[in-house]
């Protein structure tokens, strides 16, 4: 292919030299707008930027009245140069005044021209001026002309972002209108609380720094290469992901078609012919692409924006070689994540210290990164549709996760009503701590035992802080799920020794590894299965594997020495798995006997009550358990059939129904006829109207977030357990679809706490 220097090219490589070259930013801006002008064969050339309140400031100009510059000023939305900013495209006119937009300003003396063309100038999805150039005589601009003014405004912007084409002190009063107009964002939360932060990209968006094309061929074959790595990664993804994905497998497999097309493949080649870097080709190309979608009465085709957006920024962090996450760069103070979806491991990637808040455009209440973001008390918001495409990386922003909203950019005014509610907060948090030496007992002299879920490291000094009785369920998975392999004997036994220690005298429960579903582990291969939620997961990976469940007991069995050890396993569906499960532990136990070795004082082995069907065999699952847990995150989505994942089933059905509070009652009561404790650990038991509703099914023993404690505590104390449980009892027979709103009554009426954070 020639290399022959077009347009755009020669273009560019003058504007370099301009850069590179002598005088101040304004001296080169005024070189840049003749160099411009004289390569469109065009008798003006110049360069609106914008400032504060949505106004268009001309900053320089060949061609037009000197003295304009600086004093000529127009609306977003005013003139042609308003036009061209409001709609972020281009406009070709062969005669400018015959527009019905055309604005006169008689300063700059542009009455002599007729033919304009002008386009956006873009950085970051966000439109930061406008470039101009006008003809005397009347002209039809060519498509060519119009795309090598666009590759130019490129450039510029760019120059702008780095500071080199204008003084940064001339913008400083410009953050407000660069950055656009405040916005909300509606969705559902994830994880309760208020955050005041700054925007930060889970996958950032590279700024590109390496603009022109030192040698096109080059630089063809690194976008050939780019392009196989994001098919690969897209792919992999997609292998990588359950079958039962839904929207999310949904927009990989759309995102794997884009990165096929040959029709985008061309157009990011002829960029690079103009003269372009590949990543600044694919930069333009997607320029044009927004233009060009924003402005269709489409819906559907307005919403592959964002999809186009994400995969060449994917694209462009290919080729910049900058893959890596957020979690390695420097957070600011207060950070608030924005992604598409986020796992528990990447979650725990950051720095909790600086990590304020979460926005999703996905996720669910009962997801396991949810969980661990309740754990952290870690505000998140997800199902925030279009998050990715509104929130720019550095923006201030304010996170809801109580009324379920997100404000960008938002006014001084909105600020500080957020900042006398997260003091309101901390004052309440610092209430609770205040009363941690209560005893969590109700009105009428019923204790109850108030113990804390954890599955990480962090979580432990929340166990001295809250005063639980102990901790109820420590999720051993965590530990597995952010490694690369399994995790080695030592490491194990010290984190669980760890966690003993911490505990001291107060008993702790660790779950054996409940992988699987919608927890991989990365040193287990992944199948396609129709319902992973319900295919090869927790103790039926431990008994296909039973190695993995031996070299977690030993562990276990270790950190123990001379304590007594808890343990329990998950997603028990019949009497015989639990007793396959119990004989490895037994056998493990005369292992160390045989051998010698200190051993704990006591094993008590229990088993999760998550699979209804286990519920009908009670009778004969007590006579063989120590204990049972019951987990109503897994329990309710089968007792449903609704995947708990499902955006769209999350609000369908309610737990505070008449079915699902007379099914937890006769477990409750099934165990406590025989003596066996049973403990609620599932997400159900951390808010206060579900809570009172367990209290009141019988339920004595809730193991919460460190965060539910102090409210679910406070509820405790206010709560007459008899009356309550009578009230309940009368409501058994009822057919509602929930009891939610006359719980809520009786609870106002009654004067029970029903707090939250």
């Amino acid at each position: 292919m020639t290399d022959l220097p077009s347009r755009p090219r020669l273009l560019l490589r003058q504007l370099h030299q301009v850069m590179a070259g002598q005088g101040s930013a304004q001296e080169r801006l005024d070189k840049l707008v003749g160099v411009i002008a004289r390569n469109m064969v065009a008798e003006v050339c110049s360069v609106y930027l914008t400032r504060a309140g949505n106004i268009l400031e001309l900053f320089a100009t060949e061609g037009l009245k000197a003295e304009a510059v600086h004093n000529t000023r127009l609306r977003v939305g005013e003139g042609l140069v308003g036009l061209i900013a409001q709609q972020a495209a281009p406009l070709k006119l062969s005669e400018a005044s015959e527009h019905p937009r055309f604005a006169y300003r008689p300063e700059t003396g542009e009455e002599l021209y007729h033919s304009l063309l002008g386009v956006p100038i873009i950085r970051s999805g966000r439109v930061h001026g406008v470039l101009v150039v006008q003809n005397i005589a009347r002209r039809r601009y060519a498509d060519e002309e119009v795309e090598a003014l666009q590759t130019v405004s490129m450039v510029l912007a760019e120059l702008l972002g780095s500071g080199d084409l204008v003084e940064p002190s001339e913008l400083q009063d410009d953050a407000a209108a660069a950055l656009g107009a405040p916005v909300t964002l509606d969705g559902r939360v994830l994880s309760a609380g208020i955050a005041i932060g700054t925007a930060v990209l889970h996958e950032p968006r590279v700024q590109i720094t390496r603009l022109l094309a030192d040698d096109v061929e080059a630089e063809r074959d690194r976008l050939s290469a780019g392009l196989d790595q994001l098919k690969q990664d897209f792919d992999a993804m997609i292998r990588a992901m359950d079958p039962g994905g839904g929207a999310h497998r949904e927009i990989l497999e759309t995102y794997r078609m884009f990165a096929h097309d040959k029709g985008w493949q061309r157009r990011i080649e002829d960029a690079i012919l103009s003269g372009l870097s590949a990543e600044a080709a694919v930069e333009r190309v997607q320029q044009q692409n927004r233009s060009r979608l924003s402005q269709s009465e489409d819906p559907y085709l307005r919403q592959r924006i964002q999809d186009l957006d994400d995969i060449s920024h994917r694209l462009i962090r290919i080729l910049t070689g900058r893959q890596r996450t957020a979690a390695y760069d420097l957070l600011p103070e207060a950070a608030v994540l924005v992604a598409r979806t986020l796992g528990p491991a990447e979650l725990m990637d950051y720095d909790r210290d600086r990590l304020a808040g979460v926005i999703l455009e996905d996720g669910a209440p009962t997801a396991h990164m949810s969980i661990v973001a309740r754990a952290m008390g870690l505000p998140v918001l997800g199902n925030v549709e279009g998050a990715l495409g509104h929130v720019e990386a550095g923006e201030r922003v304010i996170l809801d996760a109580g009324e379920g909203h997100a404000y960008l950019r938002p006014s001084d005014e909105v600020r500080e009503t957020f900042q006398q509610a997260l003091d309101t907060r901390r004052r309440r948090l610092a209430e609770y701590t205040a009363e941690r030496d209560l005893p969590a007992v109700t009105r009428d002299g019923v204790p109850i035992d108030l113990l804390m879920n954890a599955g990480l490291l962090i979580d432990l000094p929340h166990l001295e802080e809250t005063n639980a009785a102990g901790i109820g369920l420590f999720r051993t998975e965590f530990q597995f799920m952010v490694g690369s392999t399994l995790p080695r004997h030592t490491a194990q036994r010290d984190l669980y020794a760890k966690v003993l220690d911490t505990a001291g005298d107060r008993p702790v429960v660790f779950r054996t590894l409940d992988i699987g579903g919608d927890k991989p582990v990365p040193f287990l291969p992944r199948f396609e299965e129709e319902n992973p939620v319900m295919g090869w997961r927790a103790i039926r990976i431990a008994l296909d594997r039973p190695a993995l469940l031996r070299h977690q007991v030993r562990a276990l069995l270790a950190a123990g020495e001379g304590r007594v050890v808890r343990l329990m396993f998950p997603m028990v569906s019949d009497v015989a798995e639990f007793r396959a499960a119990r004989a490895i532990v037994d056998k493990e136990v005369r292992r160390l006997e045989a051998r010698g070795r200190p051993q704990p004082v006591r094993v008590e082995v229990g088993s999760m009550l998550e699979v209804p069907a286990l519920a009908w065999q009670l009778p004969a699952l007590l006579r063989e358990t120590d204990f049972i847990s019951i987990g109503t995150n897994d329990l309710l989505q089968f007792f449903y059939a609704c995947d708990r994942s499902n955006g769209r089933l999350a609000d369908r059905y309610d737990l505070l129904c008449p079915a699902v509070l007379n099914f937890l009652r006769e477990i409750v009561h099934a165990c406590d006829a025989v003596g066996v404790p049973v403990t609620v650990c599932g997400e159900m038991g951390g808010r206060p109207l579900e809570a009172l509703a367990l209290l009141g099914v019988g339920v004595r023993r809730l193991s919460v977030s460190a965060a539910a404690i102090g409210p679910i505590k406070r509820m405790i104390r206010s709560v007459d357990l008899g009356q309550v449980s009578t009230f309940l009892a009368s409501l058994g027979d009822t057919s509602d679809h929930s009891l939610r709103p006359v719980l809520r009554a009786y609870a106002h009426d009654h004067d029970v706490a029903l707090p939250t954070l």
